[in-house]
């Protein structure tokens, strides 16, 4: 059941978060608060693995009481604006996450029985393996199946060899 938003009269409305900044090329005490800063283009494809992942992330502001599961709407990125190559700048639209109560109820022998979840299992089968097309890239089959291509080719680094950017059509991957 893709519900996608739901109103339940009485409750008060879904929050939606929304903020723009930039992901800095390197450590600058002005304006950052940890020193071991990731990649701007690793930060770019963890957001778009959670896009990708449907499910949702937990959204903390430190020194504020913002600490809300929240999904992903919108996520737009610019690299290198006004003469800063190497920094990513970034909008991101969030929505406020609450689960859905399901309920499923069993009959037997005229006694029904009733189970409340808050989550749906994903029966969904995921595939071991993958075979390289015409025109992918570790990137792409990544952002596909919910990993980094860092990982991918970590698993995969005796078929690809020792460059990770000559992936060939045919080759067959372990996801």
């Amino acid at each position: 059941m893709n519900l996608g938003e739901y109103t339940v009269i009485g409750d008060a409305r879904l929050r939606d978060f929304s903020f723009s900044s930039f992901f800095p090329k390197e450590y600058n005490p002005t304006y950052c608060e940890y020193e071991e800063l990731p990649d701007p283009w690793s930060a770019v494809a963890r957001i778009e693995n959670a896009m990708l992942a449907r499910k949702p992330i937990r959204l903390t502001i430190t020194g504020t009481p913002i600490n809300y599961l929240v999904t992903i709407r919108d996520f737009q990125y610019e690299p290198e604006r006004a003469g800063n190559p190497g920094e990513i700048y970034y909008e991101i639209n969030l929505k406020e996450y609450v689960a859905l109560d399901t309920r499923r109820v069993e009959v037997s022998g005229g006694t029904a029985k009733v189970f409340t979840t808050t989550t749906r299992p994903d029966t969904r089968e995921k595939p071991n393996t993958y075979t390289v097309k015409s025109g992918d890239t570790l990137t792409k089959i990544a952002l596909r199946y919910g990993t980094t291509a860092r990982d991918l080719y970590a698993k995969n680094k005796t078929t690809i060899g020792p460059d990770p950017n000559t992936i060939k059509p045919g080759q067959v991957l372990v996801l």
